[in-house]
């Protein structure tokens, strides 16, 4: 595996790709790899010939009062994780590689940016957008991948795509849980062990919220005992919304839905979500 922190490096190699006829997986991540992530590298390589994973910290996407200056950074370890996942190019650019002096421009998605998380986090998805077009940009993979956990940004970053005639295949890759059901998430790792225990009622109360709506129960009711679960565990909720599973809008009568919350245990928010079949 190469790594790369120049982008006329990363150019050089994957024009090396291109002449050779391979197809490019492009995996974005922000670093502190876990199983998740390798889930991504796995997908990746099962839908390309060169798989490359970047790792940048987009200070672009985090708030004044968000974690950035504490979010984990494992440059090493992630690296011998690639390595052994199999990944061709590992991609991890500084700050001023991706953002240069002068720069200027601002990636903005409507409508599914809004909402949510977007409400929650002013600014949050332009950051997001703007990130992962220039990766687009630099890259110019065939195939992208992103995890489900995720879940509205895949719907942000897919509408971008679709929107800038990209030509990229955005694919969004299953959730990938601990034992207990526990979404993967870099952010765990700021769970104490108390905190890590009760952090399961998140999965579990969407899940038996789930249940309840597909079994034809009122969205009210369903959604009242999962805020009410998470409050019993310590959790402070920012939202739990049932949507439509492909625009984010209100639920559409026979379309599958999604079940999305954020919700904040401690100093960790955490955000999860599960499907919902139709009725």
């Amino acid at each position: 595996m190469q790594t790369i922190r120049q982008l006329d490096a990363l150019r050089d190699a994957l024009a090396s790709y291109r002449a050779a006829g391979d197809s490019v997986a492009l995996v974005p991540t922000m670093g502190a790899l876990h199983a998740g992530h390798m889930a991504l590298v796995d997908a990746a390589r099962r839908r390309a010939n060169r798989v490359v994973v970047s790792i940048f910290v987009n200070p672009k996407q985090f708030g004044p009062n968000e974690d950035l200056a504490r979010y984990p950074r494992r440059e090493m370890q992630d690296a011998r994780m690639l390595t052994e996942a199999g990944a061709d190019v590992l991609w991890m650019p500084s700050v001023e590689e991706i953002y240069p002096e002068g720069f200027a421009t601002t990636v903005s998605v409507s409508g599914v940016s809004d909402i949510l998380e977007g409400a929650h986090r002013a600014g949050h998805f332009d950051g997001v957008a703007t990130v992962v077009a220039k990766l687009f940009g630099q890259v110019r993979p065939d195939v992208a991948l992103f995890g489900e956990k995720d879940f509205q940004q895949l719907a942000v970053i897919r509408r971008m795509a679709t929107d800038l005639d990209l030509g990229i295949e955005v694919v969004g890759v299953p959730t990938q849980r601990d034992d207990d059901g526990l979404a993967l998430s870099s952010r765990n790792l700021y769970l104490d062990p108390d905190e890590r225990q009760r952090a399961v009622a998140l999965p579990r109360a969407l899940g038996i919220a789930a249940r309840t709506l597909e079994k034809g129960g009122a969205a009210d009711e369903a959604l009242s005992q999962a805020r009410d679960m998470l409050a019993q565990a310590g959790f402070e909720t920012d939202y739990i919304a049932l949507v439509d599973a492909e625009t984010l809008g209100d639920p559409v009568p026979g379309h599958p839905m999604r079940l999305l919350a954020a919700a904040r245990i401690g100093n960790t928010r955490l955000i999860d979500n599960v499907a919902v079949l139709p009725a």
